[in-house]
């Protein structure tokens, strides 16, 4: 018997269609090789799903799945169960398919390739996956599962951003009576999300409410309908949204709790405050707040209580709810670039400027690059730069101003009162175990010089006090430990005193101690009228500058205004009153003063009468046209650096420095002077110029291009050093002229042009600037050195008759002498 059985199966070949051959690889395909094949995608899937991150601030994708766009080399595959799943489709198709008379025998097969194509799509290989697909459709036109890989197609077409011929052939499967159920469901959703991907959120409503009506899972029934609450409010239709999200809130255990938390949370930002019923809302989240289910999700709903304090105006509390969020165990970034955000737009708002930028590098830090949204807080943030640094320098120059206007017995009493603060504190760190400052740190500068930055102090190790809390701080928390391996985990017996003794120190001497004498501040205070006057005018600027970018960069005309008026009152410095002027004019034309800004337009008219600011206001559309507006200066200044007219461009540099002083094309121009500077009196003295502009415009591009010059460039130039080898090659011969003789230079010039026409020479000749009082005439193209100085020669004989005196000199030399201006230190020419 048990010889019948195995010559039967042995008989059972893929070429003969008989019964028991049809039903041997009908019944091996599925229940061995497609049944691992099914078990192998479903857990791949399920890792699909688990890894999968939703962003609930934007729609939710109908299906979960992370397209990658890595591309992957042939043979490699993303997931092994996806894998495997492909694997056990082509063995079930290669072992067992019985293509007999040009029809598929066996019933399974339509299955393999079903399995197939699945395997493919959730590999992210479309294109391969639309093979399979179609290969049903094509050849198995009868199968169960044609309906299945018609949807399966326009999937995989979606994905292939192939949309709208998704949405024409999933409107043709809707036609069909036959449609199972879950199968109209899936082709509803699918529908949807092609809608969707299309941005035609109000078309994709209507199958989306189908599929979530319909299908029997009831994970996708809430998701579906917390998508639906989702596009109902991209449609601005929250009361339809709501109706969506309570069917979430309905299903409860039945669907995962993430959708019923978020659907409460849209819910609420949903909520119409003007209702008078806020209780209500707030009762509701004091409710999720509390429920322990809800520890996971935490980070939104104490988010969504920060909003629910801040649209009653209460401040205080939103922002305690923001910090609550983001101290959540568990916060999605996207979350967290909001929390981050609001706080900053909090911070700014009450100037606490270094604050809001931090808090801005923190939004960025969990922030995607690539959204539209990273750009827009990236250069709030670098705008920020400039409000801190003004703002700094007006608050420490006002106070230094504030203290230095005081009688000597108002500041002996003000810094008494401070003293009292600092023994307060010194005291308490004292007793914390923290060891207080040696020397105060203080930003009042000495009587004779101004207060400069701090330097290397400011490094941890620099800094004695800081050092000494440091190791106060890892004695109290670790007691002595010895200098060894695994310091951590040794015991504490080798600690024989209580470590708490060592941590007590030393009461404190305030009568000897400087830190807390009044006079020791007290003398700090400038006297000299020059410092004075320096402060005063660097205020100044600092409300110029903040008054330019309140109003230009974050259209905060109130505090720009507020600055623009103080400088008034208190500058008798005109490059800066009367810009300051016409700013306030146009920002009291902006916020509705008409009276304030009458009032400043007649004073600009009249004591102003041929400013251009004054032209600016009796004809506006004289700003674009015209001809003396910073910019098109500057474009005629810098043609004439490309022209090599240096010494017009420091003169016109210096006048026009001085006439758009406080204007932002300012850096610009300092930058050409440099420039300039580099060209006319060589390598130290452009040093100088590039370190006035770094350290006097910092934040502007023009400063952070001094800054590389200085760091990159000129360390690199100032070691060059003159290249004595005598196989040097490519050289020049120069012709030295007093800038007094600059006609008989160009007269030289000609000259050579001739002589070398004549010769049929392909030699080039130029006038070049060496220094305020010298120019060049240059021949180039010269070989080597034998080259020129035969070439000098010729020019000397009787027919060309050019006797001046001149210098032979390779190209890298000559680089040299115009960078250094050191034509004295070249070797003298050969006779």
């Amino acid at each position: 018997m048990l010889l019948i059985l195995v010559g039967g199966i042995l008989g059972c070949s893929r070429k003969k269609d008989k019964f028991l051959n049809r039903n041997y690889h009908a019944v091996t395909t599925e229940y061995n090789t497609l049944y691992n094949g099914h078990l192998a995608l479903d857990q791949g899937r399920e890792e699909l799903i688990q890894t999968y991150d939703d962003n609930f601030w934007d729609i939710l994708p109908i299906e979960r799945m992370q397209i990658e766009e890595q591309i992957l080399l042939p043979d490699s595959i993303r997931n092994q169960n996806f894998g495997i799943a492909e694997e056990k489709a082509v063995k079930a198709i290669q072992k067992h398919s019985m293509f007999i008379g040009g029809k598929e025998r066996n019933p399974q097969i339509d299955e393999a390739y079903m399995l197939l194509g699945k395997a493919r799509y959730y590999e992210q290989r479309f294109i391969p996956a639309l093979e399979a697909f179609n290969y049903i459709l094509h050849k198995y036109p009868a199968s169960n599962n044609i309906n299945t890989a018609q949807i399966w197609r326009e999937k995989t077409n979606m994905r292939l951003d192939n949309n709208r011929l998704a949405i024409k052939n999933l409107k043709n499967i809707l036609k069909q009576e036959d449609l199972e159920s879950q199968a109209f469901a899936d082709a509803n959703a699918t529908l949807a999300q092609a809608f969707v991907n299309l941005q035609l959120i109000d078309s994709a409503v209507v199958p989306l409410q189908k599929a979530a009506g319909i299908t029997g899972k009831n994970e996708q029934k809430g998701r579906y309908y917390y998508i639906l609450g989702q596009l109902y409010n991209r449609i601005d239709q929250p009361s339809l949204a709501n109706e969506a999200f309570d069917k979430v809130i309905e299903l409860n255990r039945k669907s995962p709790r993430v959708y019923m938390v978020n659907a409460y949370v849209e819910k609420a930002r949903n909520f119409d405050y003007n209702q008078g019923e806020n209780y209500q809302l707030r009762a509701l989240l004091t409710e999720l707040e509390e429920d322990r289910e809800n520890r996971p999700y935490l980070d939104k709903i104490y988010f969504q209580i920060g909003e629910y304090y801040r649209n009653i105006d209460s401040t205080r509390l939103a922002v305690e709810y923001y910090n609550k969020s983001l101290r959540a165990p568990i916060s999605d970034k996207f979350l967290k670039s909001i929390n981050y955000e609001i706080l900053a737009n909090r911070n700014f708002e009450d100037a606490r400027y270094r604050d809001a930028s931090k808090y801005y590098d923190s939004t960025l830090a969990v922030m995607s690059p690539r959204l539209r949204e990273y750009r827009t807080i990236k250069k709030k943030r670098d705008n920020l730069e400039d409000v801190i640094l003004y703002e700094e320098s007006l608050a420490r120059n006002d106070s230094i101003l504030m203290l230095s206007r005081m009688l000597p017995d108002e500041q002996l009493e003000y810094f008494t009162a401070h003293i009292e603060d600092l023994k307060t504190k010194a005291e308490s760190d004292r007793l914390a175990g923290i060891v207080v400052e040696e020397i105060p740190q203080t930003s009042l500068p000495g009587p004779g010089a101004m207060p400069t930055p701090g330097g290397a102090r400011n490094f941890y190790f620099h800094n004695e006090s800081r050092l000494q809390n440091g190791l106060q701080t890892f004695k109290n928390i670790w007691g002595n430990r010895p200098l060894a391996d695994n310091w951590r985990w040794g015991e504490l017996g080798f600690a024989e005193q209580d470590t708490t003794e060592e941590t007590e120190t030393a009461e404190i001497n305030f009568d000897d101690d400087p830190r807390f004498d009044p006079m020791t501040y007290v003398n700090m205070i400038p006297t000299d009228q020059r410092i004075l006057d320096s402060l005063a005018s660097d205020r100044n600027i600092a409300r110029y500058q903040l008054g330019i970018i309140y109003k230009e960069k974050y259209r905060q005309y109130d505090r720009a205004a507020e600055n623009l008026e103080a400088l008034l009152k208190d500058s008798t410095k005109e490059d800066l009153i009367l810009p300051a002027k016409y700013n306030l004019y146009q920002i009291y034309g902006i916020t509705g003063r008409l009276a304030d800004q009458e009032r400043i337009k007649q004073d600009i008219l009249n004591n102003y009468p041929e400013s251009r600011y004054a032209t600016y206001i009796l004809n506006p559309q004289a700003i674009t046209e015209d001809e003396n507006s910073p910019e098109a200066v500057y474009a005629e200044v810098y043609r004439n650096f490309e022209e090599e007219k240096y010494d017009e461009v420091l003169v016109e540099t210096n006048k026009y420095i001085n006439e758009f002083s406080g204007e932002e094309i300012l850096p610009k121009f300092e930058l050409l002077k440099a420039m300039a500077i580099a060209r006319l009196l060589g390598l130290e003295a452009y040093k100088d110029a590039l370190n006035h502009v770094a350290l006097t415009y910092p934040q502007t591009e023009e400063g952070n291009k001094a800054r590389e010059l200085i760091t990159q460039t000129i360390p690199s130039l100032s070691g060059m050093e003159f290249n004595r080898d005598s196989l040097q090659t490519n050289f020049k011969l120069v012709y030295t002229f007093d800038i007094s003789e600059k006609e008989s230079a160009s007269a030289l010039k000609g000259k050579i042009d001739k002589a070398i026409e004549k010769l049929n020479y392909d030699h080039k000749t130029s006038v070049d600037i060496y220094d305020p009082a010298t120019v060049f005439v240059v021949i180039h193209g010269l070989e080597n050195k034998e080259r020129a100085l035969g070439f000098a020669e010729l020019l000397q004989n009787k027919e060309f008759k050019i006797e001046d005196e001149f210098i032979a000199i390779s190209t890298e030399n000559y680089r040299i002498v115009q960078i250094h201006k050191n034509l004295d230190a070249y070797p003298p020419p050969n006779n």
